[in-house]
């Protein structure tokens, strides 16, 4: 048996399905809240606690270096030896005057490691700025 509508003329659809959209937001919601925090850290360290936050200075002259309890330096997420971050960071402040070094170093890591870091930044002229975490209130 068949049935016929009430009307004879045809219908459309006025209805827009809105559950793939919906998945797709949410399957990119949960990519960028996976991702981000992999974002703002390229090795895994423990920064010591406290200090203050530092004042504004200008991205382009910050230069990160972070140091493992391992020794291991790298500079703007790039793995270097010693040597060849001291030639890079050399070179740069030739060419920056206003350069800053943004140090995150770990907690555990030895204290000849920065004391060399600190060293070649004295005697190039280079600002050093220490990350550590804010003290808990």
């Amino acid at each position: 048996m068949r049935r016929f509508s009430q009307r004879n003329s045809l219908v459309t659809l006025s209805d827009i399905n809105i559950t793939p959209l919906l998945d797709i937001s949410f399957v990119l919601l949960i990519i960028f809240v996976i991702t981000t925090p992999l974002l703002e850290q390229s090795i895994n360290l423990k920064l010591p606690h406290g200090g203050r936050q530092s004042p504004k200075i200008d991205k382009n002259d910050i230069r990160t270096v972070e140091i493992t309890s391992t020794g291991v330096y790298a500079l703007e997420k790039q793995r270097l030896q010693f040597p060849q971050l001291a030639a890079r960071l050399m070179q740069e402040a030739r060419a920056n005057p206003d350069l800053v070094v943004y140090v995150r170093a770990d907690k555990d890591s030895r204290y000849e490691l920065l004391a060399g870091l600190f060293d070649l930044c004295q005697k190039s002229g280079i600002k050093i700025s220490l990350a550590t975490d804010p003290t808990p209130k």
